[in-house]
């Protein structure tokens, strides 16, 4: 419903904030890493809004990046995290640290996080890890230099064979040390496919 809500900074502290827009106070709850971000009292500023509405109460929950509010919207996606454990977990690792955890499969940094046991720790490695080992698989740089078309053209052929992401660059990376730049997209589907 709300995208990002622009305002004055009314009041503010490290788990809230309150933005007055045209004589409206709206009190937004904010993560540790917002909190650190946000200007003096009586500056404009811009949030990025998830609104939360449940039978007995709304609230707003704000966010001074997209990739913050996308983790914030991934961990509300698994079961028994609400947006307040969501919001101390964000608080407690800037994303790149959340990211890092999940992927090396940290179980003792997330339960020193106020709200998770070793369950939910465990549960929330298990449903992300895959998608941010996905995300922060890159295209290998010689593809992206030298002929990004061919790079593009054999990952989206993998992937809509059924490969996921992750796979699909590794054996990518694989073709492209016996093939050099001058080879067709489908020599290297074929050398892909066969290091799959």
């Amino acid at each position: 419903m709300f995208e990002y809500i622009s305002g004055i900074v009314q009041s503010k502290g490290p788990t809230r904030l309150v933005l007055d827009v045209h004589g409206v106070g709206y009190k937004i709850s904010i993560p540790l890493s917002t909190y650190e971000v946000l200007p003096a009292l009586r500056e404009p500023y811009r949030v990025l809004i998830y609104f939360h509405v449940r039978e007995d109460i709304q609230s707003l929950y704000g966010f001074a990046t997209a990739e913050e509010r996308e983790l914030f919207l991934m961990l509300l996606s698994i079961s028994g995290i609400g947006p307040k454990v969501a919001l101390s977990i964000l608080s407690g690792a800037s994303p790149k640290q959340f990211k890092s955890r999940i992927v090396t499969g940290d179980v003792n940094a997330l339960t020193l996080i106020p709200g998770i046991g070793l369950k939910t720790a465990k549960r929330i490695i298990v449903e992300l890890k895959e998608k941010f080992t996905d995300a922060d698989d890159e295209i290998p740089g010689e593809f992206v230099r030298e002929m990004p078309k061919v790079g593009d053209e054999v990952l989206q052929a993998l992937m809509s064979l059924g490969y996921k992401r992750s796979a699909a660059i590794a054996a990518l990376k694989k073709a492209g040390k016996e093939l050099g730049p001058d080879e067709s997209v489908e020599s290297y589907i074929k050398v892909a496919l066969n290091k799959m």
